[in-house]
């Protein structure tokens, strides 16, 4: 099925190779760069159209945009996409991307058309692409599908040049295709406007959490879903300042075990955000515990961040699959945590972090103003 549907894809593009260049299409997985999108819209030029492809979980999103005046179609994968969405790329100048999406491989690449990665976030502490053990496991033909999709992005819109080199070694391309110029998506952290209405968001639902030390723990999604199980005695140890309040913030998908959390807490000072987002909260935070997470990246950019620890039990077999990026100790702020007494230890202590040389090497080029250098690079320069 695989081969048929790659077929499909290369035969409608084949089909619509000439046609006229008028459209930007950004194709979204992540509902945090909105103000991106809208800022394009804005400058777009009269005879460019501006489509956005969005995934289901980002419907909220898209009806935000739509009420913007822009153009918001749902993304699926089969006949839709083979006949909707790819006629409109072949008649595309910039396609952007903000993930990793399968059937770029398949298409014939006009060179009027750019395809640009602006990715999801600021940094990698997992490895992934061809640094993920996993890849070898796989079948020839899958390898080669990859590199095509890999191969398929024109630029790699980054924020420093360590996260360039990421991309340059798990998706083997050439590290002059990376464009230091900063994620939008963090422009927001910049901005005391939009800070304060996150805080008055993040507050209205949550009062209690006003003048409190506020501890946020945020670990990443496992891709099967179910290779997270937290060690017995966490909700302990997360509580051990009374005086704090705990929120624990787990994945969408993570929800049965979100239950069984919820059960085994008996403390007042412990409660579930999943109606607020991550970044949200972040603005909140005192003291945010995280493990592999890309929110570690954003967290370092806030003015309210005062310490960051990194909870990592399972860091031995977490190095296996899907492996971390080799040099993590080198830049890390501070040192992993694996055991529950460390962790208790650690927000007793509750020390400063200097952020400085973290965000000088991972959020160089983040400054707030990264929306308009995309704009100038990518929308401003269309005919």
């Amino acid at each position: 099925m695989k081969v048929i549907y790659v077929f499909l894809i290369k035969l409608v593009s084949l089909l619509f190779y000439f046609r006229k260049k008028s459209n930007v299409i950004y194709i979204m997985s992540f509902d945090n760069n909105l103000g991106l999108i809208k800022s394009m819209a804005r400058q777009m030029p009269k005879n460019k159209n501006l489509y956005v492809y969005y995934e289901p979980a980002n419907e909220a999103a898209a009806t935000d945009l739509a009420a913007y005046g822009i153009k918001t179609v749902p993304f699926k994968n089969g006949l839709k996409l083979v006949f909707d969405l790819i006629p409109k790329i072949m008649a595309s100048n910039i396609v952007f991307c903000d993930n990793y999406f399968p059937f770029l491989g398949g298409i014939f690449h006009p060179k009027e058309l750019k395809i640009v990665q602006l990715w999801h976030a600021n940094g990698a502490i997992k490895k992934f692409g061809w640094q993920d053990a996993s890849t070898d496991k796989r079948s020839v033909f899958d390898k080669k599908r990859f590199q095509k999709v890999y191969d398929s992005f024109d630029e790699y819109v980054v924020a420093s040049e360590t996260m360039g080199n990421v991309f340059k070694n798990s998706y083997h391309v050439p590290f002059d295709r990376m464009k230091m110029i900063g994620y939008p998506r963090s422009d927001r952290l910049f901005k005391e406007k939009w800070i304060k209405i996150a805080k008055r968001r993040v507050y209205n639902f949550a009062p209690q959490l006003k003048n409190k030390r506020v501890i946020l723990y945020a670990p990443t999604y496992r891709d099967d879903g179910k290779s997270f199980v937290p060690p017995k005695g966490l909700i302990e140890s997360l509580t051990v300042d009374k005086n704090a309040i705990v929120v624990i913030k787990l994945h969408p998908l993570l929800r049965d075990l979100e239950a069984k959390l919820q059960k085994e807490s008996t403390s007042d000072n412990v409660i579930f955000c999943n109606q607020l987002s991550t970044t949200d909260l972040l603005v909140v935070t005192d003291t945010l515990i995280t493990d592999y997470s890309s929110v570690a990246f954003d967290y370092s950019l806030l003015p309210n961040a005062h310490s960051l620890l990194f909870f990592m039990f399972d860091l031995d077999e977490y190095k296996q699959n899907p492996g971390i990026q080799n040099d993590l100790l080198n830049w890390l702020p501070t040192k992993p945590i694996t055991s529950l007494e460390d962790l208790q230890t650690a927000i007793k202590k509750d020390e400063a972090v200097d952020f400085s040389n973290f965000n000088h090497h991972w959020n160089k080029y983040n400054d707030g103003f990264a929306t308009s250098r995309v704009i100038d690079r990518y929308i401003k320069t269309l005919k």
